[in-house]
């Protein structure tokens, strides 16, 4: 590697600033608007697996077929659809986060104990009352943990959106890539490391903010 092309060049950070804080603004933008999209889809599925039993096999099935399909040929296939859009980004990324989401949904639910929820129905707890108040609180740990997953794993997805014009930190990476310069593809992909590891950090401190009892089970000897 010649020192014209060193993997870090500084005056590159200082002239290009501004483009690489709104590399990483998308960035999290398409996270967070994955994850939040993908979370809200996998909730009705869960629901509905849960509340109909024999459709279960069939949605988590569908969901893994879904995460089969390689990120690239998806984003292609979209294209002539919705064209280098935002939505030709989401759907894929969305779809990615369906079988992480609505197992954590589904296996969260299935570790409440029965007993505790007999006792919730014994004090005349509605249904939905015993969902909301027994259920999705007693469920939380493993959600969280299905969302920390889902999450560092769409902040790599989302670098793949470059080639439909999105992507955030990805198109960084694809620019250093085309240029065989070394200095946007550093920084596109450390920036990615550390925009994951910061999401997760998130989440750890959210699940001992919303399920603190679990948090001291797990760390008890």
């Amino acid at each position: 590697m010649s020192d014209a092309n060193p993997l870090l060049r500084f005056d590159y950070l200082v002239d290009q600033r501004a483009a690489i804080v709104a590399a990483v603004l998308e960035h999290l933008e398409l996270t967070v608007a994955t994850v939040a999209l993908g979370l809200l889809l996998a909730a009705l599925l869960a629901g509905v697996a849960l509340r109909w039993r024999w459709l279960r096999p069939t949605i988590s099935a569908g969901t893994a077929a879904l995460y089969t399909i390689p990120s690239v040929a998806l984003f292609a296939l979209l294209v002539p659809s919705t064209g280098l859009s935002r939505s030709t980004a989401l759907i894929p990324l969305v779809a990615y986060t369906l079988v992480v989401l609505v197992s954590a949904i589904l296996d969260g639910f299935d570790q409440v104990p029965r007993p505790v929820e007999e006792a919730a129905e014994a004090l005349g707890l509605t249904p939905r009352r015993r969902v909301l108040r027994v259920r999705i609180p007693l469920a939380l740990p493993v959600i969280i943990s299905g969302l920390r997953v889902a999450t560092v794993t769409t902040v790599g997805l989302v670098t793949l959106a470059a080639i439909v014009g999105q992507g955030g930190l990805g198109r960084l990476i694809l620019d250093g890539l085309r240029r065989a310069f070394w200095t946007p593809l550093t920084v596109g992909a450390v920036l990615s490391i550390v925009l994951a590891l910061l999401l997760d950090a998130a989440f750890v401190l959210l699940e001992r903010r919303l399920a603190p009892w679990a948090v001291r089970r797990t760390a008890r000897p």
